[in-house]
């Protein structure tokens, strides 16, 4: 069992308990910290802490995690649009707001539950039963391909491939404001955000190397469409990376800011398309296209 303990400084000051749990710790939601205190296990000077307490300089904050319990992950009839598919590899166009796999919120309706039916037991392993095929992974609300492998060997070979960057990977977006160059390259390093620690940033101190490639595809009056190329493949690149340069994702309620979306999109305007890797029994180089989802469409439509 994990157990916890702070003590409050001058930055946790006066912040609700809830909210500075976790910012504290990034692994635990701020929703399951309000379950911890309101079945009070969460302690504030050897007390049980009411959720709206404002906690103290030097205050002593102490809980234990209850032990886990693995979920069983059910399959699910969940129609899947398949890109590619042999006796090693699945290649699938991920919808928009369907989460890759199991966790804490999600344990249904995941690409993971839908595999593990249209497949049933030929998954890779090597992720544990949370996260079996699963190399890779696009956010909840961005669409398009993913990688799934069938069995361990398969798994290793595409895990090397994501690690030496020699997989293919072009996305397109539509961005705030209009680009003024063609094209251009975001070569800045990410890490977490230093205060919201749910969040990715530009981060030079802590970040790892994050190198994203852009192109003009079209420009709007107010927007621009793009394909974005990743060298690298960071936690919300691409998201980070455009909103770091002034051209945050249209839609995009994490790193847009204040600037409002007219359009209901519930969520970034992100399309994964292209996806080309060898495969990895036969050597051969598949490149896949995942079309547009239809909402991408139609906001080129009418756009202007």
């Amino acid at each position: 069992m994990d157990r916890f303990c702070f003590e409050i400084t001058e930055r946790e000051e006066d912040e609700r308990i809830d909210k500075c749990l976790a910012l504290l710790i990034d692994s635990l939601s701020r929703s399951f910290i309000q379950k911890m205190i309101d079945a009070g296990n969460v302690r504030v000077n050897g007390a049980a802490a009411k959720a709206s307490y404002k906690v103290k300089l030097e205050d002593l904050v102490e809980f234990e995690l209850p032990e886990a319990v693995e979920p069983e992950i059910e399959p699910e009839d969940i129609p899947l649009e398949i890109l590619y598919e042999d006796a090693d590899v699945i290649v699938v166009n991920k919808p928009k707001g369907m989460v890759v796999h199991p966790a804490a919120g999600h344990y249904s309706g995941t690409l993971v539950n839908a595999l593990m039916h249209h497949c049933g037991d030929g998954l890779s392993g090597i992720n544990g039963v949370m996260r079996p095929g699963i190399v890779h992974r696009i956010d909840m609300d961005t669409t398009g391909s993913v990688i799934v492998c069938k069995n361990d060997a398969a798994h290793s070979c595409i895990a090397e491939q994501l690690k030496d960057h020699s997989i293919t990977r072009r996305y397109e977006a539509v961005c705030y404001g209009v680009l003024k160059e063609d094209e251009g390259t975001v070569d800045r390093p990410i890490g977490r955000h230093p205060t919201e620690r749910k969040k990715m940033a530009v981060n030079e101190r802590n970040g790892k190397r994050a190198v994203t490639h852009y192109r003009v595809l079209k420009r709007f009056r107010e927007y621009t469409h793009i394909e974005c190329v990743l060298e690298t493949g960071r936690t919300h690149q691409i998201r980070v990376h455009m909103a770091s340069i002034g051209h945050p994702l249209l839609g995009d309620d994490v790193y847009a800011g204040s600037r409002k979306c007219p359009y209901h999109l519930n969520g970034q305007t992100l399309h994964a398309r292209i996806l080309g890797f060898q495969h990895p029994v036969t050597g051969e180089y598949i490149e896949v296209d995942a079309p547009l989802p239809e909402y991408f469409r139609h906001l080129l439509d009418i756009l202007v």
